[in-house]
């Protein structure tokens, strides 16, 4: 494929290592804290956080571990945008993703079929620019699943509406493929540790449930809190509609375990949806 352009990373050497052979290197320590599972099922779609690696990647590497030996057709990562606000969903359309392990191609002809299947997702590259929460997931995917093709989204606006159409989006656009989706999400923010523990333990509870509605009404009414809470939930319902029926807690800690500072503290899980073989 003739890469017609690259979008050049914007947090190797800050959020993670710069250097390929220590990213390596520390994924796989990631890796080999993660106890062996027998899961027993397809995996459909998970959701990790997008903090840096010194915080929330032993949390990520709890999802991105299962990964390992799989395969799929295509690898649809969704985040929110913390710095460009928009209506709707972009995508990078054309091109790759860079990371000090090289580049990820972009599925092009599934973003093509995204952007066909409906209004809600638009080629808007500039968005992609600085935005941390699809990038920080690719690493992780590459050591996984060694080399594959995705499709980067992120949401502009966390709305029902636009939750509901991209992920209706996302099951028209794949058809019969096998894809992952990858929901982008950390919980709470800034709160004291016991604070924190109450509302990110709701918000596993609706993820868990598979429940989107009733995690985008707490989101909404202020009883839980999670900064991808519109990626968790179309993950969510894209998976059920890909016949995913069981949820599974992978890992779940704030920062404060990490630091030792309860003060102020950002809530951090990893979370899969299963297809019964």
């Amino acid at each position: 494929m003739t890469v017609r352009r690259i979008r050049k990373s914007a947090i190797a050497g800050s959020w993670y290592p710069g250097n390929p052979h220590t990213l390596r290197k520390e994924i796989e320590r990631f890796f080999s804290r993660v106890p062996e599972r027998d899961i027993g099922a397809d995996i459909v779609g998970i959701v990790a956080p997008h903090a840096g690696y010194d915080y929330s990647g032993q949390i990520a590497a709890h999802a991105y571990r299962q990964l390992k030996g799989m395969s799929f057709d295509a690898v649809i990562v969704i985040g929110p945008s913390h710095r460009s606000f928009f209506r709707g969903v972009s995508t990078y359309a054309a091109g790759a993703y860079e990371t000090p392990f090289g580049v990820v191609p972009v599925d092009e002809t599934l973003a093509g079929d995204l952007i066909g299947s409906g209004p809600v997702v638009s080629d808007m590259p500039e968005v992609h620019t600085q935005e941390h929460s699809v990038e920080i997931q690719l690493p992780f995917l590459q050591v996984a699943l060694g080399g594959f093709s995705f499709v980067p989204l992120i949401m502009g606006d966390q709305s029902r509406n636009t939750c509901e159409e991209l992920a209706g989006t996302i099951v028209r656009g794949v058809g019969t493929k096998r894809v992952l989706i990858v929901g982008s999400s950390d919980l709470s923010h800034f709160h004291a540790y016991e604070e924190a523990v109450i509302l990110d333990r709701r918000a596993i509870d609706y993820l868990v449930r598979m429940d989107a509605y009733g995690l985008l009404q707490a989101l909404d009414d202020g009883s839980s809190e999670a900064c991808g809470g519109g990626p968790a939930a179309v993950t969510i319902l894209a998976a059920r509609e890909l016949r995913a029926d069981r949820a599974e807690l992978l890992k779940y800690t704030n920062s404060g375990d990490v630091t030792g500072d309860r003060s102020s503290v950002v809530g951090y899980a990893s979370v899969a949806f299963f297809r019964a073989g």
